[in-house]
């Protein structure tokens, strides 16, 4: 058997508890791990699996189920086909960020167009198997339709917490058409966390953030596939945005497993980048961890506009483990890496562009070879927020100044459109 059993565990205390629990803080304060008990494991028997027509054969966290829920009934998993998302060459971006080469991973081409799909599979199957029937979630927008997705295919009741004002209707409009219930909170992101977890301590309601240790189990799928992807030739960098710092435990913990197990031979170092209006992770980093100071968050990036991580310990974790680093970048950075990536033919909403933006100031600050091999991490669709991308164009973003004039309106005759072309 790949393994004998799953449990959580608390990685500061050692004490456990059974996965059905629907609590995921230890008693000493610490969010628990899922520890799997794995037997032999090796690249060819991921390599060697045959995509299938039909969920949950197509998915790309599936595949790696001995390393993400091996004891799961396969019954009880929901699927959209997430995953399998395509690492991309990208050279205007590589000597955008001063690069050699650099790979650019698209997790918004996941089905509901963010990386919350591969946490999500996991967490709302072992929800469902566990008898929920109801689930929430804290959301700046990318959890609420993800968990709202995939908890519809489940044939379970979904609330989505958001902060009243602070969320892209292109996100929150997923999440009513996959049928949630939505409430705006008069308060920020971390306040909505607050009142969901407190719900979900009463055990009346299955928690999906990412305070849900089934979460990370997914997301690190999204690593285990950019391995895959290069032929498991580990990268020396994989450079991600930050904000609730559960891809940060994702990653790190993704890639201490497959380093245990043998399937890579050395490990990248992690970059986690945060908007320097919402980079509490990032000051934290800068003194050496010694001090951890959540903030009122405040960036145009909403994705990332996180105060207080839920993750932050596991994310610290994750850096140590990895020689990893922290850095916060500015709006007018997010967003001239958005117009590097969308000029591109990739596109991304502005918190995945944070990725790039690290990039290319590591390389400025010279903490980063312009040789080394980066992956960068999209990881929302770039129609996830479409009125910050045209309130940019038109030269609505105070404080931000316009690109050059690319919306007009012409008479609809065919020497107006000629004059219009000559400026092309």
């Amino acid at each position: 058997m790949p393994a004998r059993e799953t449990l959580l565990r608390c990685p500061v205390c050692a004490s456990s508890a059974a996965p059905e629990s629907s609590e995921f803080e230890c008693s000493c304060g610490e969010l628990y791990d899922v520890e799997h008990a794995f037997g032999p494991l090796d690249r060819a028997l991921f390599d060697s699996r045959p995509r299938s027509l039909r969920a949950p054969g197509d998915s790309g966290v599936w595949r790696y189920r001995e390393l993400v829920d091996p004891d799961l009934d396969p019954a009880a998993v929901v699927s959209l086909c997430e995953g399998n998302t395509p690492l991309y060459d990208a050279p205007d971006l590589a000597r955008f960020a001063g690069l050699a080469a650099v790979g650019i991973k698209h997790e918004g081409l996941n089905p509901t167009g963010s990386f919350k799909d591969r946490g999500m599979t996991a967490a709302v199957s072992r929800a469902r198997a566990a008898g929920a029937r109801h689930a929430i979630c804290a959301s700046t927008g990318n959890t609420a339709a993800s968990m709202a997705a995939f908890a519809a295919r489940a044939g379970m009741a979904a609330t989505v917490v958001v902060p009243d004002g602070a969320v892209a209707w292109g996100k929150l409009s997923q999440a009513l058409a996959y049928g949630a219930h939505v409430l705006m909170v008069r308060g920020d992101f971390d306040a909505a966390m607050g009142l969901v977890r407190e719900e979900a301590r009463a055990g009346r309601v299955a928690l999906l953030n990412s305070a849900n240790p089934f979460r990370v189990e997914g997301q690190k799928t999204i690593v285990l596939e950019v391995l895959q992807q290069l032929a498991w030739d580990a990268p020396d960098w994989i450079v991600f945005p930050a904000g609730n710092l559960g891809n940060c435990a994702a990653f790190g913990k993704a890639l201490r497993e497959a380093l245990a197990l043998g399937l890579i031979e050395r490990v990248p170092r992690l970059a986690a980048v945060q908007a320097a209006g919402a980079a509490p992770f990032a000051t934290a980093y800068d003194n050496g961890f010694e001090r951890y100071e959540p903030v009122v968050a405040d960036t145009l990036a909403t994705a990332i506009r996180i105060g207080a991580p839920v993750s932050y310990a596991r994310g610290v974790r994750s850096l140590k483990e990895t020689r990893g680093v922290a850095l916060a970048v500015t709006d007018d950075e997010i967003l001239a890496a958005k117009v590097a990536v969308d000029r591109a033919g990739l596109g991304a909403e502005p918190a995945s562009c944070a990725a790039l933006a690290g990039a290319r100031r590591l390389v400025r600050d010279g903490r980063m070879a312009p040789t080394e091999r980066v992956v960068c991490v999209l990881t929302g669709n770039l129609l996830k927020d479409p009125d910050t991308t045209r309130a940019f164009h038109e030269g609505r973003l105070a404080g931000h100044p316009a690109p050059p004039e690319r919306i007009r309106t012409i008479d609809a005759d065919q020497r107006a459109l000629r004059m219009a072309l000559e400026g092309v």
